[in-house]
């Protein structure tokens, strides 16, 4: 296996894709806003489905304002880029993932398994805004990922830690082990496209 990366990713991303980011910055940055709003999204799916989860509801209240805004700077970029946002894609990544999340179990199982897989989004996204921090010519947009790889890191944080504070230690621990192979898998077996954040 593959060299770990920082952010704990079994497999890092193939460097041929950011070169293939570059060919055409109109679908990266389309896929990047939707990937925003996606966020966003998720974050507010959990407050309404445990809304008695009361540190998780307080942790992620702002990540939903934060995720928004986040969407709201892609569309600000692309015009002054003079893009437009097109079409949401199908995220065969994501889909792959979420075949592999239980969906049985106790309550609060199924809150950890998608805390989770929420988890491994933030830090598969935060490695990727990495390479685009570093890769891309453009020293605005470098900036601008950068800041993105910051932020994204944190979630991710923040979502491992939520699912170690509500579920068993050892189980948590086995269980992320577990979704980072799998990843690893996925990623290896997906096509290598630079129109996709993932």
């Amino acid at each position: 296996m593959a060299s770990k990366t920082k952010l704990g990713l079994h497999l890092p991303t193939d460097p041929r894709w950011i070169d293939l980011t570059k060919i055409s910055l109109e679908d990266i940055l389309t896929d990047h806003a939707y990937c925003e709003q996606k966020a966003a999204t998720a974050c507010i799916s959990l407050i309404q489905q445990y809304p008695d989860k009361i540190r998780m509801v307080r942790e992620l209240a702002p990540i939903v304002t934060e995720e928004w805004g986040h969407f709201r700077q892609v569309l600000r970029l692309m015009e002054e880029k003079g893009c437009t946002l097109g079409r949401q894609r199908k995220d065969e990544y994501v889909n792959k993932m979420m075949h592999f999340i239980k969906k049985d179990g106790s309550r609060d199982g199924r809150l950890v398994e998608r805390l989770l897989l929420c988890a491994l989004i933030e830090a598969r996204s935060a490695e990727r805004f990495r390479l685009l921090s570093i890769g891309l010519e453009d020293q605005g947009m470098k900036s601008f990922y950068h800041d993105f790889m910051v932020s994204e890191a944190g979630h991710y944080r923040m979502f491992l830690d939520l699912a170690y504070h509500y579920g068993n230690e050892e189980k948590v621990k086995t269980r992320w082990q577990e979704i980072l192979n799998y990843e690893a898998e996925v990623i290896n077996g997906l096509e290598v496209r630079g129109d996709r954040m993932h």
